[in-house]
């Protein structure tokens, strides 16, 4: 029985079609949706721009309350695309329980929300790039896919191309 659901979102250019998927599960299973958006750390080059430029305590200073207040703005952000995007469908809308905007590791912290809400099912979107090689699933989609101890939904976002479309 699935009574509850963590969607998991990278804000891109597919995640609409992810989060109808989220919400057609949720409205079938009478589930509760979760969503959470995984921002990445900084990376070493920017960290070590930053660094020429301002002190350890105002790095300091910008890491903790930059971090928090650009993290507050990006979840406010999601809830209001959310409520754009289903305005008229309030039964939908009150499917979500939360939405949630986390600094770290993309599947880690997903796996990690999963968890912590005991979550019976996770949706989340392919994420693939068409490199030309045989893999279509992300690198955060197979980490999640490895090591989720809950069922999987995964969305595909790369559309396979038949050997005789080539």
């Amino acid at each position: 029985m699935i009574r509850s659901i963590l969607y998991a979102t990278d804000l891109g250019v597919y995640a609409p079609v992810v989060m109808q998927h989220a919400l057609g599960l949720a409205r079938s299973f009478r589930a509760e949706l979760y969503v959470v958006h995984v921002v990445e750390p900084m990376g070493l080059f920017a960290e070590s721009v930053l660094q020429s430029y301002l002190d350890e305590q105002a790095l300091s200073e910008l890491h903790r309350q930059g971090m928090s207040t650009m993290l507050s703005n990006i979840e406010l952000r999601v809830l209001e695309s959310l409520r754009e995007e289903l305005a008229g469908w309030e039964q939908e809308l009150a499917l979500i329980r939360s939405v949630k905007v986390i600094q770290g590791e993309p599947s880690q912290v997903i796996l990690e929300q999963s968890h912590k809400l005991a979550v019976d099912l996770l949706v989340l979107g392919s994420h693939a790039q068409p490199t030309g090689g045989e893999s279509h699933l992300g690198r955060t989609a197979a980490r999640v896919i490895e090591l989720a101890q809950m069922p999987v939904y995964l969305v595909p976002l790369v559309q396979r191309r038949r050997s005789t479309d080539v």
